[in-house]
C-alpha cells in the first residue's frame, strides 16, 4: 500500500489490484494548488471548501459522503457519523477502509475524543490519519487521546498549518510534542505491508505533494 498526503485532510491510498481512495478533496479556497487526482472512490468528511471538492476527481469515481457500508473494488468501506451525542456541533463522516491485510482509518475533523464505543465501531485499525491541528478538529492533546484509543500501528497526522494554507491552525510540533516525538523528519509518501507493522504506535509525518 502507498498512501500520498496533499495537504489538510486529503490523501491518496493506492493498493495492488484495488480500488483507489482520495479523501477529502479541497478547494482552491482554502490556499493550497488545485488538485486534479484519479481514483476510483472518493470521500468527503463533510461539506467545506476543504474537504469536498469532489469535482477534482473524475465523475466516474464512487463517491461517499454520509454514513453507511460499501465493498467496492475489493476494499470495505465503513462510514460512521462522528458528531458528538446531545450537541448541534457539525457533522462529521469517519471512514475505514478494510483492504484484504490492512485497515486504514481516515478521522476526517473529528472534533472531541469518542467513547470506547464509538471507537470500537471503527474496528481494529493499522493506519489511522488523524486531525492534530485544532480549529474545528481534534488538537494536538485530543489527538493523542484519541489515538492512545483507537491504538494503531502507524499515526500520519494531518489537519495542520502548511505553507499558503490560509485556514487557522496549529503547527504540527504542537503534536509531535505531546507524543514525545522531539523530531520527524517528513517523507513524500508512505509505503507499507502488513508484516511490516511496527509494534508500537509510530507516527509517520509525510510532505504535502502540492
Amino acid at each position: 500500500m502507498e498512501i500520498t498526503w496533499y495537504g489538510l485532510s486529503c490523501f491518496r491510498i493506492v493498493e495492488r489490484n484495488i480500488a483507489t481512495i482520495v479523501t477529502d478533496p479541497y478547494s482552491e479556497k482554502i490556499g493550497l494548488n488545485a488538485l486534479k487526482l484519479k481514483a476510483d472512490i472518493v470521500t468527503s468528511s463533510h461539506d467545506a471548501p476543504g474537504h469536498s471538492n469532489l469535482d477534482s476527481v473524475p465523475k466516474d469515481a464512487f463517491e461517499i459522503t454520509g454514513p453507511g457500508e460499501y465493498e467496492i473494488g475489493g476494499v470495505f468501506i465503513t462510514a460512521v457519523q462522528t458528531r458528538k451525542p446531545g450537541t448541534k456541533a457539525r457533522k462529521n463522516t469517519a471512514f475505514t477502509f478494510d483492504y484484504e491485510s490492512l485497515t486504514v482509518a481516515h478521522l476526517g475533523d473529528l472534533n472531541h475524543v469518542p467513547s470506547q464505543s464509538r471507537i470500537e465501531a471503527l474496528g481494529t485499525v493499522d493506519i489511522a490519519l488523524v486531525p492534530v491541528g485544532g480549529g474545528e478538529a481534534l488538537n494536538a492533546t485530543q489527538a493523542a487521546e484519541v489515538i492512545s484509543l483507537l491504538e494503531p500501528s502507524i499515526v500520519i497526522p494531518m489537519h495542520y498549518k502548511i505553507a499558503d494554507l490560509n485556514l487557522k491552525l496549529d503547527s504540527l510540533n504542537k503534536f509531535l510534542k505531546e507524543m514525545g516525538i522531539a523530531k520527524s523528519e517528513p517523507v513524500p509518501s508512505f509505503k507499507i505491508t502488513k508484516s511490516g507493522l511496527p509494534e508500537e504506535t509510530q507516527v509517520v509525518v509525510l510532505e504535502p505533494k502540492q
